[in-house]
């Protein structure tokens, strides 16, 4: 018997579909997604009559690749247009993140039936969702929740998840293979769900589904994929905090709930935190929400708390009092040791480990690259409360020169002692938390294992887009005001880079420039004077 080839190793679904299947056992990822049970995969040893396939072989000739043109064709599929080259199978082991190269193909499996819809989806799937472990995972709810409008009429008023899905797929292979056909289709969608969206809201019931809620993460992400924000705002944060209070405690009753209220939360802590936004809701209320044993929900706990003192700081008579000023900085420094315990009751397994690169530099690595991003936001939080702290220094500082200039005011109005702010101190754990992040980026990229030594192409330990998409906001904050050395703004400029060029997100381009941007002003930046620029709402909640 003649050899015809080696046997496809998928499993019966996806061969009978003619997908790429991803072996993962005990059910592969693409029958998963598609609704239907996965049926197994066939034995290792299989024989098989390949006579008829032979002659059918020998008949074409060398025919074979010029019949495969012409069955894409029939199928009515066109390549988009693009400025990569044509596609071609994609590997078992996703590649390294290498650095960055404009003209870098994306490889990804193109059988001749499948759509671009199809394929997107598989793509988007594959980076944007991770299985939830103890540690929990992200967006794993999407797939059933997406597999449940498989075979719903369109016009359904769920449908708008659908859509959503379909059109941030779409945007994320565009972005991959740059191809302006597939971004216009993805525009095209967009439009589609936000109707579809504001269709949803019209109905009570309706409105407080998790198809909805899961919508408006979707539209947000694919908001950020897209680099298509109005500034550093999304349009679609009025939209969190609406439906976040319009469930109420009801979605905190399952993991489902909880992982979509843990997404829009904090997209929207970081715009009052970071950006220096409002809230619409009770800070209190969502406080009695979190569960205070998960490590994740305490880093939230802290963060809130902070935003609180934001919040009366912001909203409190100018200019403050000594004593006012004095109780915000008490405030401040409670929090930040709230926010350093944090960090001595986390499990071993969530611990950072120093290890030493082969060249003798030294690198922080953890378990999985999902913990590394917690610690940087836990860097980036600690790095704002040291600014707003040596702020209010300042701030005090001046209000007890004039009293003490003044015969009419005495020195303190406070009536209590209080011990003064050391600004070396301040800067110091501001150049730690810097320094920190900056160990731990190589890690984070993939560059290297957690032993520090140069990852290979074949390492499990690979990122994912959902990853590069948590180091974001925390990348831009240190960088901005982490006072970092140059060579240390050279390496999260770079990671940036690395994140929006290779991994398709444009929000982290944009983010690099606008730390270029903040860093040229010569005014003091912190959460309460940054500029910001203007916000601009898509839909009206």
């Amino acid at each position: 018997m003649v050899y015809g080839g080696k046997p496809s190793t998928g499993c019966y679904l996806c061969r009978k579909r003619k997908i790429k299947c991803d072996e993962a056992r005990p059910e592969c990822r693409n029958c998963k997604i598609h609704g239907r049970p996965c049926p197994g995969y066939r034995p290792d040893a299989v024989f098989r009559n390949e006579t008829k396939k032979i002659e059918r072989l020998v008949k074409n000739g060398g025919n074979a690749s010029a019949s495969g043109s012409e069955s894409a064709s029939e199928s009515g599929q066109s390549m988009p247009t693009s400025a990569t080259s044509a596609t071609s199978v994609v590997p078992r082991q996703r590649k390294r993140l290498p650095e960055y190269q404009a003209d870098d193909p994306l490889n990804i499996y193109t059988p001749a039936d499948s759509t671009w819809e199809q394929r997107a989806l598989c793509y988007f799937f594959d980076q944007y969702t991770i299985r939830a472990d103890e540690d929990g995972g992200h967006l794993d709810y999407l797939p059933p929740l997406y597999a449940r409008e498989i075979g719903r009429p369109s016009q359904s008023t769920s449908s708008c998840l659908k859509w959503a899905v379909d059109a941030t797929a779409l945007m994320t292979l565009a972005n991959a293979k740059n191809a302006p056909t597939l971004m216009n289709k993805a525009r095209q969608g967009y439009g589609k769900a936000l109707r579809g969206l504001q269709e949803a809201l019209k109905s009570p019931t309706n409105a407080v589904k998790d198809e909805t809620f899961a919508s408006v993460v979707m539209l947000s992400l694919y908001e950020d994929i897209s680099g298509e924000r109005n500034g550093l705002f999304s349009s679609h944060t009025a939209g969190f905090e609406f439906l976040m209070k319009l469930r109420g405690e009801g979605q905190m009753g399952h993991q489902r709930g909880r992982d979509m209220f843990n997404f829009a939360y904090t997209h929207t802590y970081i715009e009052i935190l970071a950006l220096g936004d409002n809230p619409r809701f009770d800070l209190q209320w969502v406080l009695g929400m979190l569960d205070g044993n998960d490590p994740v929900d305490q880093l939230m706990l802290s963060a809130s708390k902070l935003t609180q003192l934001f919040v009366t700081m912001r909203s409190s008579p100018q200019p403050p009092d000594q004593a006012t000023v004095e109780s915000w900085i008490t405030t401040g420094r409670e929090c930040d040791a709230e926010l350093f315990n944090w960090t001595q009751t986390l499990p071993d397994r969530w611990l950072p480990l120093v290890v030493y690169s082969t060249h003798g530099e030294s690198l922080l690595t953890y378990n999985r690259i999902s913990n590394a991003i917690i610690w940087y936001y836990y860097r980036a939080v600690r790095v704002m409360l040291q600014k707003v702290l040596l702020s209010l220094n300042r701030t005090l500082t001046t209000i007890k020169t004039a009293n003490e200039q003044s015969t009419n005011l005495p020195a303190s109005s406070s009536g209590t002692s209080f011990t003064p702010i050391d600004e070396a101190e301040l800067q110091g754990v501001i150049r730690e938390m810097t320094t920190d992040t900056c160990r731990s980026i190589p890690f984070s990229l993939a560059d290297v294992d957690s032993l520090g030594r140069p990852n290979k192409a074949d390492s499990p330990l690979q990122i994912r887009a959902a990853q590069g998409y948590g180091l974001l906001w925390p990348l831009w904050y240190v960088l901005t005001c982490g006072m970092p050395t140059e060579a240390q703004v050279q390496q999260i400029k770079t990671g940036l880079w690395r994140v929006g060029s290779n991994l398709g997100i444009k929000l982290a381009l944009f983010l690099a420039h606008e730390a270029e941007r903040i860093r040229g002003t010569p005014e003091d930046i912190s959460p309460l004077n940054l500029d910001r620029g203007k916000r601009v709402e898509e839909m009206h909640w």
